[in-house]
């Protein structure tokens, strides 16, 4: 695994385990394997319903495979429906009991809606009081990031944002370095899209050129970029394979190759569509 340093100096692993959308029934084995395949970042949130699971997974980790707790970075973010100064620290606190640890490797505010700002202050708070190692925003745009960096006391250390071999946010990208703060994929396989990623020409002879799978290269593009990120699969083996892409490295000419497969726009809405807050409350 690589790691990488975020801004206040905490390391974090460039590729975790992301569990969106995976049933509460099947999350905690599904984070249990995850684990016991090598990956050490965890993430989840509080609008995907499934923290008391990660929190069990993770325990029965350290149970029986011998992890210790300061061994998993565990993000989770905070939803809308929790901004607002008190009711983001009572919410993370919920989510550490769900989680069934003290401290949060890293919390998230969810998207750049309502109070976001009341509910900004309260994890700097919390984390100087020790209880989050690191905060970050998720759904930024560059300019409410640029916003939330210049006029709080900390800057994120982390914006997590759509990001895939369709939408490589180049320009976004451009504003977190500027800015040193870490940019992370939530959906790096393009989700719905994802036979089209192995199924694209491009991505398939520079897989053959490899030896390595389809989805290989795409995750391995986004590192290799310095973008850390979260794939997710209910399948052991799959789990492995998202995993296993530090032992090749892409030559400059097949990363332009994939560079030219950017169609520089999300796969359901951008960030200043005011479709977004619709979106949001459906959740």
């Amino acid at each position: 695994m690589e790691y990488v340093k975020l801004n206040n100096g905490i390391e974090m692993p460039m590729v975790g385990f992301g569990v969106f959308e995976i049933p509460a029934e099947q999350t905690a084995q599904c984070v249990f394997d995850a684990i016991e395949c090598g990956y050490r970042l965890i993430d989840t949130a509080q609008a995907y319903y499934n923290e008391t699971e990660v929190g069990e997974g993770i325990q029965n980790a350290i149970q029986k495979l011998g992890i210790k707790r300061e061994d998993i970075f565990l993000t989770t973010k905070v939803w809308v429906t929790e901004f607002g100064y008190e009711k983001t620290k009572a919410s993370v606190e919920e989510s550490m009991r769900k989680l069934k640890t003290d401290y949060i490797d890293l919390v998230l505010i969810h998207q750049c809606l309502s109070d976001y700002y009341g509910a900004y202050h309260a994890l700097e708070d919390m984390y100087e009081e020790g209880k989050i190692k690191a905060i970050g925003i998720s759904n930024f745009s560059a300019e409410r990031m640029a916003d939330i960096a210049t006029f709080n006391r900390i800057v994120p250390a982390v914006n997590q944002v759509e990001t895939h071999m369709f939408w490589q946010q180049y320009e976004l990208h451009g504003w977190m370095e500027k800015y040193n703060i870490q940019h992370e994929a939530w959906g790096p396989l393009a989700q719905h899209r994802l036979k089209e990623v192995i199924e694209h020409p491009v991505v398939k002879e520079i897989a053959l050129k490899y030896g390595k799978e389809p989805v290989q290269i795409a995750l391995r593009h986004h590192v290799q970029r310095g973008i850390v990120v979260i794939p997710k699969s209910i399948h052991k083996d799959r789990m492995k394979q998202n995993l296993d892409i530090f032992d090749f490295k892409l030559f400059d000419e097949d990363m332009e190759q994939l560079k030219k497969l950017d169609e520089n726009k999300s796969m359901w809405a951008e960030y200043d569509d005011p479709m977004i807050v619709q979106y949001a409350m459906e959740e």
